[in-house]
């Protein structure tokens, strides 16, 4: 009798999880339910799920309703029926067609129209939905001769007086108004919440019509929904054994491209994969892969296949990934094997400039009716709850920044905030709005609305209305199609050697960079900032730690520094072991034989599984539910703690001492957190190599493109920094020799008119274009008429030095701007046939302060470009200690003078600590650790020169000076403003720094963790 129950999927008005509705029909014995939420079917697959395990009949369906208005619900007669209104909405949401407010054509669905919707003519399959509190409008003679197409209409939205002021608060913030302004047309019904059955229809006994009715509508709904089966596109050909014949030729052709000399191990591999792939029918998820990098081939991008596929052969062999599975021992078995039922996941990689290029090719190929992103529910958060619920209680901005800043314990005791707090707390972990996940692609079989309406976020491609959860859980597996700078930074320094060298590289050539002597020697000292995923300080730390020198051990680099790893302390015992490999036994036989090349140390996913297979005694069921937990299919100890009582049972049966047991669970358990499968790591170090190959050999147009892609870990300063240490001379942007983005004349680099911070990107663009098409701007006469610019955005050119080749100081060219710029409108001007003779002005010849340019440039750029920061400094002093002599100063005192790159917060139990990053005068950069007691009295004060005093502590070839004490040096008062002393001070407070936060405690110290380096007998 329940034909239009809302879930909290009707975003921001019910307020009722699928799992509290179903138990609440359970306590009530309600044994038919509808599931209608507004305009979506988030929910219809776990609510299919939790009626047929608690005995309950699952009605599904949608209540329609356009700004707000409820045109009609929607129930399913059968799966076809959800299929229309899915395409409806879809219309609606991605074409923009008009819902249809009465008759819409859905033949397997009934429509049930509220009184204030009845249309002039009821079809066959439409109803009036008549509420309890209108039963008495039936006397009226319009509405009593339509009783024999009435059914009960009782809405449920809500449970309980408090949730309903909670439905209310949720509707005032989709409306983004006050609760007190809500009218009754913005809000539910207060009688929506359930009640008993029996008096539900004792208030209908008059009308036994209305009751058959309904009887008819729930006896006539079935919704069966096979989760067995998969829903991806069958088949790339038109068959099975098509599809194989294809996969089969171009495995045994990538086979001789890629084993040139025959390799009959690898021709076994391919056999055997192949075997299981048709077996477990992939060959069609294999070949929908290959095609799209095809296509990414044809168009000369450059793409990286990580993630598990790069333990597959054939997917090396077809070019989907670039690791040789054979070189780094990975097994097939933890990509594929007989026991999945679910195709596997292929990560693929292409640039951020290229993605949307790859998706749009996607949707073309296999067509909009079957292609789709994978959609997410992004939750109220912590803090945005109190400022949504906050704002709709009417609180000032003020007080809404005090809810969201300070705990509860902190903040004044009134009854607005408890009432704000409360709601608050009951909204955790709501959903609020529908979002695009960020790289799942569902490719169908059927049409895509034959699982869910559609719906078009700003980004521009289609998405469906659940999660990657729910997609994999009904059979839709996603292909990962993800974006990254670091590819873009690749392609494009390649295009740029080609174009300014005219030196073709051919980087997808893995065996030109991986073991390349030079690079090892970079690899090993840490000379890695640009080089995609080993450029941070502590991946640059690892690296010298660990003097990595070739690409296996860069591989093993790529996984220890995950959290998972580093937090059980494996990272430290491996450096350790890597550093002294005689100085240590193997806990135990079996890990000598399992990962002997890890020193008996858990890096990767498949260690883990290898030591709980072979050590723990464990089924691979069990070793696959550790798949899953340590890939993100169930991120959580939860999904570890089902197998730890097994484990533990077993291991007691196999003779493990109760200790070893202990610690090898304890090291199981950390990868829960986050772990690399080997090939990932692989993929990661191939891309790794490839990035800092250019950078060895060709690195100003390294760093070039490196900025030009937005950089990575570090701010443009620091790529900028890094060209110049590599030979360039870094030019200021100039009208006549600057791009839109950072390009290169032999050693010189010219910084992009896009750096210009105030520069407003349409004259960023329109500067190079004009010049290409009506050749170098003569004088600024000449650039002001061809260019439709303001005399602010002028003087900013003016200031940043763009107009240096006219020869003219910058007052000169600022007096002749306000000459030429006067009375006039930008958008006016206009080229003349005719140019009148250009006039000359004389004017006084004014010495400039050389500094003068540096504080333009900061203010401007937002750091220094002519001189350095140390020559900005009040100080001469540059300290005792240069940054390439630290490793010879362990244990002793040192004094420095350095410029802030970066710093990273670590909470500790003693408080905040910070690791800091930092380059002398010399250029060079070294890192620091600040302990909370020190920070107390020598606190960061933002970006600038700091005096440093700490000692030396060098760990495996790594220095790092723990600080004592710090003091931010002071800059030379900007001569610009040398008759006002407080602006002349500003921009000291200008310079900039890399902050980055994390939740997570330091990692742990050797001495910390203890691990056994004795055999555990």
């Amino acid at each position: 009798m329940f034909l239009n129950c809302h879930s909290y999927h009707s975003l921001r008005y019910g307020t009722i999880s699928i799992e509290d509705l179903v138990r609440k029909a359970v306590d009530l014995n309600i044994r038919t339910l509808a599931l209608t939420d507004i305009n979506t079917v988030t929910g219809i697959y776990d609510f299919y799920k939790l009626c047929e395990k608690n005995c309950i009949k699952p009605i599904v369906g949608v209540d329609v309703r356009v700004e707000n208005e409820q045109y009609y619900i929607c129930l399913a007669k059968n799966a076809k029926g959800i299929a229309e209104t899915n395409r409806l909405l879809t219309d609606h949401n991605c074409e923009g067609i008009e819902i249809p407010k009465t008759n819409p054509s859905l033949e397997n669905t009934f429509v049930i129209y509220p009184l204030e919707n009845i249309p002039e003519k009821l079809l066959e399959y439409e109803f009036i939905g008549i509420r309890e509190n209108e039963l008495n409008l039936l006397v009226r003679p319009e509405l009593k001769k339509l009783i024999d197409k009435m059914v009960i209409l009782y809405p449920i939205t809500f449970n309980g007086t408090e949730e309903y002021e909670l439905h209310k608060i949720l509707r005032a913030i989709d409306g983004n108004t006050l609760i007190s302004k809500l009218t009754e047309n913005d809000h539910c019904q207060s009688t929506e919440i359930f009640v008993d059955k029996k008096k539900l229809l004792s208030a209908y006994k008059l009308y036994p019509q209305i009751i058959e009715n309904t009887k008819y509508l729930v006896n006539s709904c079935s919704f069966d929904f096979d989760f067995s089966t998969p829903k991806n596109k069958k088949h790339f050909t038109d068959s099975r054994e098509n599809d194989f014949k294809l996969l089969k030729e171009l495995a045994y052709e990538g086979l001789e491209r890629r084993y040139p000399d025959g390799d009959a191990d690898a021709k076994a591999r391919v056999e055997k994969e192949l075997g299981v792939i048709d077996q477990l029918n992939f060959c069609g998820y294999f070949l929908i892969t290959w095609d799209i990098i095809q296509y990414s081939n044809r168009m000369g991008f450059m793409h990286v296949g990580r993630g598990s596929g790069a333990n597959s052969i054939v997917s090396y062999c077809i070019g989907i990934t670039d690791i040789c599975p054979l070189e780094l021992d990975l097994y097939f078995e933890r990509f594929l094997n007989l026991n999945r039922k679910t195709p596997p996941d292929f990560d693929i990689d292409w640039s951020w400039q290229t993605r949307d290029t790859i998706l749009e090719y996607i949707f073309q190929r296999y067509g909009k009716d079957h292609v789709a992103f994978c959609g997410t529910n992004v939750e109220f958060k912590y803090r945005s709850i109190f400022r949504e619920v906050g704002k709709a209680f009417g609180l000032p901005k003020e007080e809404l920044d005090i809810l969201a800043g300070r705990p509860m314990d902190q903040r004044d005791d009134n009854s607005v905030f408890r009432l704000v707090h409360h709601y608050g707390k009951m909204l955790e972990k709501y959903p609020n709005q529908r979002s695009m996940h960020s790289c799942g692609i569902l490719i169908s079989e059927e049409p895509i609305t034959h699982y869910s309406a559609l719906e078009m976020p700003p980004k521009g491609f289609p998405i469906v209305q659940f999660d990657m959860h729910t997609a994999e859980a009904i059979g839709l597996e996603k292909f990962d199609i993800l974006s990254q700078r670091g590819l873009g930074t690749i392609k494009d320094t390649v295009d740029l050697i080609k174009e300014k060298r005219g030196i073709t590289v051919d980087i997808k050539d893995t065996t030109l960079s991986k073991n390349e002597a030079r690079c090892n020697e970079f690899l090993s000292i840490g000379k890695t900032i640009g080089c995609f995923y080993i450029e941070s300080p502590a991946m640059r730390g690892l690296l010298r730690r660990l003097k990595c020198e070739n690409y296996k051990v860069l591989v093993a680099a790529s996984s220890i520094i995950r959290p998972g790893v580093a937090q059980s302390g494996m990272m430290r015992e491996y450096i350790f072991r890597h550093n002294n490999p005689d100085k240590f036994e193997y806990f135990h036989v079996v890990f000598e034989k399992e990962l002997g090349e890890t020193y008996g140390i858990m890096v990767y996913q498949e260690d883990v599984i290898k030591i709980a297979l072979h050590f723990g005694g464990l089924s691979a069921p069990d070793g696959d539910v550790l798949r899953r937990a340590m890939s993100g299919k169930g991120r959580s100890l939860s999904a570890l703690q089902k197998v730890k009582d097994h484990f533990f049972e077993s291991c007691k049966e196999l003779g493990h001492p109760e200790q070893l047991s202990k610690e090898v669970y304890r090291q199981i358990e950390s990868f829960a957190g986050y772990s690399f499968c080997k090939a990932h790591s692989a993929s990661y170090a191939v891309e790794s190599y490839q990035s800092l190959y250019l950078k060895v050999y060709y690195p100003i147009e390294f760093m070039v493109c490196a900025i030009n892609n937005g950089g990575g870990f570090y701010r443009t300063e620091v790529y900028v920094h890094e060209a110049k240490m590599s030979g360039a001379t870094i030019c200021n942007p100039c009208v006549n020799l600057s791009e839109l983005q950072t390009t290169v004349y032999g050693t010189e680099v010219y910084l992009g008119l896009m750096h210009i911070e105030k520069l407003e990107g349409r004259i960023a663009q329109m500067i190079p274009e004009e010049r290409k098409n009506n050749g170098d701007y003569i004088c600024l006469e000449d650039f002001v008429k061809r260019i439709p610019i303001g005399i602010e955005t002028l003087q900013i050119l003016i200031f940043i030095g763009a107009f240096r080749f006219t020869g003219k100081q910058k007052h000169e060219l600022l007096i002749e701007a306000r000459f030429l710029m006067a009375g006039n409108r930008p958008d006016n001007r206009q080229l003349t046939l005719l140019d009148e003779p250009k006039k000359e002005y004389q004017l006084p010849n004014i010495q400039r302060d050389p500094f003068e340019d540096a504080f333009d440039e900061i203010e401007i750029l937002g750091f220094p470009v002519s001189f350095s920061p140390f020559d900005l400094l009040q100080t001469r002093y540059r300290g005792t200690v240069m940054a390439k002599d630290l490793t010879k100063f362990h244990k002793r005192q040192v004094k420095m003078l350095a410029y802030l790159i970066s710093r990273k917060h670590v909470p500790t139990k003693r408080g905040a600590m910070f690791f800091g990053t930092w380059i002398d005068v010399e250029g060079e950069y070294f890192d620091t650790a600040h302990f909370p007691n020190c920070l107390e009295e020598y606190p960061f004060q933002g970006g600038g020169c700091y005096l440093l005093l700490g000692t030396v502590e060098v760990d495996f070839h790594f220095p790092t000076i723990t600080i004592t004490k710090m003091a931010k040096m002071p800059l030379m008062a900007d001569p610009r403003y040398s008759m006002d002393k407080e602006k002349s001070l500003e921009m000291e407070r200008s310079l900039r720094e890399d902050l980055s936060m994390t939740s997570r405690e330091p990692y742990p110290q050797e001495f910390e963790v203890g691990l056994p380096r004795k055999k555990m007998n």
